[in-house]
């Protein structure tokens, strides 16, 4: 247990990650966090803004630098496009068996319908809002799969919202990286970035709930 939580808290080492696998570790933590059930509690920001430092201070040669951070995201965001694929799908085989699956204290199809009908009509910045949120992000494309959102809406705002994600992040690691005060304040860095892309729309989501909790009860 030790030597695990060991593994997940060298995730924010700039020099660790250089040494067991680089980029391509990143790679695949992405991939894991946006599409497996188990990757709900990987770090995706911090290691998106790492991966822009692990650029941007990457020689290669007669490669030009912008080439390859072009490169890299390109290839991060595919990774997070299969991850929200491969979740679809989970949620789409799991959670067929609940539109048969009759009523009870605990389930009542309703909900369903009604998460059914919240992605068509929104789905699109659900799925691109959730990009932005730790945790959010691993269940997001799992859920749009359970209540079956269409699938050409889904695809679309998933290739949008991993581009959108991990180009952001990543040049943010890239371009200010060099700067002394990045450097010696990382922790703080990938701290403030995870408040800044978090909070405003935790706030939004639950002044949106509250709003409808309050209409629902005036409707009773």
């Amino acid at each position: 247990m030790a030597s695990i939580l060991n593994y997940f808290s060298n995730l924010s080492n700039l020099e660790w990650i250089v040494a067991h696998g680089g980029m391509y570790l990143i790679v695949l933590i992405v991939f894991a966090e946006t599409g497996l059930l188990a990757g709900f509690f990987l770090p995706g920001d911090s290691l998106l803004f790492i991966a822009g430092i692990i650029i941007g201070n990457a020689t290669v040669n007669q490669v030009d630098p912008y080439i390859n951070l072009l490169y890299w995201i390109a290839l991060i965001a595919t990774a997070g496009i299969l991850g929200n694929f491969t979740g679809y799908w989970f949620g789409k085989k799991a959670g067929a068996g609940l539109l048969t699956k009759p009523d009870s204290w605990i389930y009542k199809k309703k909900y369903l319908i009604q998460a059914k009908n919240f992605y068509e009509k929104k789905g699109g910045k659900a799925i691109v809002i959730a990009r932005f949120l730790p945790v959010v992000r691993t269940f997001a494309p799992i859920i749009a799969g359970m209540v079956r959102m269409d699938f050409k809406n889904f695809a679309f705002y998933n290739i949008a919202g991993s581009l959108v994600w991990s180009g952001s992040i990543i040049a943010a690691g890239f371009f200010l990286g060099e700067i002394k005060f990045v450097q010696n304040n990382l922790h703080l860095i990938i701290l403030g970035i995870i408040a800044i892309t978090t909070v405003p729309v935790i706030f939004k989501l639950l002044w949106v709930s509250k709003s409808g909790f309050n209409t629902m009860s005036k409707s009773v």
